[in-house]
């Protein structure tokens, strides 16, 4: 039996790459050349990465990917969006890509953690629709089942190419009830959705095992959804969450109805916190003809507009006039959400990872997240994930190659200190509610041996 998730002598130190490691290669890009990428995350005190596989693209929708055309949504769309801001066209041999990142990962000592984002946004970036189409083709029913076979033939690949070894864990989708894996449910993203997604889920868990019950396989959750955590599908061989706490920022979103609709959106209201050359909502747009890019993602369109227009600084100021109110309450909910993870995940004997976190979605060039908040968050999130046992957590969503943040070494390596154990003085300024238990569910091996 494999023993891929069994406890590592310290927590696993995660950089978020996503879909941006073959969205982003082109000249100048931050994965034009993969060996740096991975020797800067090694120096950084990264020792995982997470990554959209592709998996449906490359093994269940019939498309040729040997000439795979990337590029950015369209004109100056985006291009100020984290995650979004994709600078060249690209034509890349998807599978042969694919398969040097596992290289380059084995060269560097890197385990990778396979999950897929194309039932969210990764088809929004090609070149054609043909991916996007493949995969609203597929009944919504049998999408799960779907994506486990993909993620099954990905396996069969890598243990030909003797890669295996390389692949510690698959997440059959990303943030599974936040995306369009939920349709025909009639539900919302909440914990309804988790609850009603749970007998597909279970129907793709137990196919990928059918191939490989060797190898552990999971879903993961878009926040913890803390109502709904005796639903999750009962076979998991991790739980993994993404702890935004939003908090401040989802008063902005609320304030500035940045995840309504166009007819929702109050742009005269936005304007405290857009540039004055800000374009009017209604001409904010891809071009004519790609319009099928804002249906293969799940951002609204408002929030698209003001990440592109806004002020940073504007913005960044908001969140700080407001941050006092939010201040308690975020570190409360962050060390409530991980206390409830943790004690879900030790009820199942299985990991617990923080796959993303913590503010939440921020514009490209907002320094809130790696600012003096932001970042002693982080630090919070590394202590707290250190006390219970984590398998392994990201640093920050941010802290990974395509974003600025990756430029803040000392904070990345401090955190992953934090996280492994190293020896690190106590924080000058303690978060308001204490954190100084003692480390209660200290990491202990784990393998499907032991289920």
């Amino acid at each position: 039996m494999s023993n891929l998730l069994a406890a590592p002598d310290r927590p696993r130190v995660v950089s978020l790459w996503d879909f941006t490691w073959y969205t982003r290669t082109g000249p100048g890009e931050p994965f034009e050349d993969l060996d740096r990428a991975f020797a800067q995350a090694r120096e950084r005190g990264y020792d995982t990465i997470r990554i959209c596989a592709m998996p449906f693209l490359l093994f269940r929708s019939g498309i040729n990917t040997s000439a795979l055309g990337l590029g950015p949504l369209g004109g100056e769309y985006g291009q100020r969006v984290r995650w979004y801001d994709v600078r060249h066209e690209t034509t890349i041999d998807a599978r042969a890509h694919l398969l040097e990142l596992f290289r380059a990962a084995d060269r560097h000592d890197v385990g990778i953690i396979a999950s897929s984002w194309e039932y969210q946004q990764s088809p929004s970036f090609a070149a054609t629709p043909h991916w996007y189409e493949a995969l609203h083709a597929v009944d919504p029913e049998e999408r799960a089942e779907v994506l486990a076979d993909a993620h099954a033939d990905l396996v069969d690949l890598l243990e030909a190419e003797g890669l295996g070894h390389r692949l510690l864990l698959t997440e059959l989708h990303n943030e599974v009830q936040i995306g369009y894996l939920t349709d025909g449910l009639g539900v919302g993203r909440g914990d309804d959705a988790v609850r009603a997604l749970t007998p597909r889920l279970e129907r793709g868990i137990t196919r990928f095992r059918q191939r490989h019950p060797d190898r552990p396989v999971t879903v993961n959750y878009g926040g913890v959804p803390v109502g709904a955590l005796s639903a999750l599908p009962a076979d998991l061989d991790a739980l993994v969450v993404h702890p935004y706490v939003y908090g401040v920022l989802q008063e902005l979103i609320d304030t500035f109805q940045l995840r309504g609709t166009v007819d929702q959106f109050d742009e005269e209201r936005a304007r405290e916190l857009l540039r004055p050359d800000a374009p009017g909502i209604e001409k904010w747009s891809v071009p004519p003809g790609q319009e099928w890019r804002m249906r293969a993602t799940i951002m609204s369109v408002p929030e698209v507009y003001v990440h592109d227009w806004c002020d940073p600084d504007a913005w960044d100021r908001w969140l700080y006039d407001h941050w006092g109110t939010h201040r308690a309450a975020m570190y409360q909910k962050l060390t409530m959400w991980l206390d409830a993870a943790a004690d879900a995940a030790a009820s199942r004997g299985i990991p617990l990872i923080l796959g993303e976190g913590y503010v939440g979605y921020t514009p490209l060039h907002g320094r809130f997240e790696e600012g003096p908040v932001g970042a002693e968050l982080c630090r919070h999130a590394m202590r707290e994930a250190r006390r219970l046992g984590a398998w392994g957590a990201v640093v920050c969503s941010n802290a990974a190659p395509q974003h600025p943040m990756w430029a803040d070494v000392a904070l990345q390596r401090e955190c992953a200190a934090i996280l492994t154990g190293a020896d690190l003085p106590a924080p000058l300024f303690p978060p308001p509610s204490s954190t100084s238990r003692a480390v209660t569910r200290a990491p202990g091996a784990w393998s499907r041996q032991d289920r």
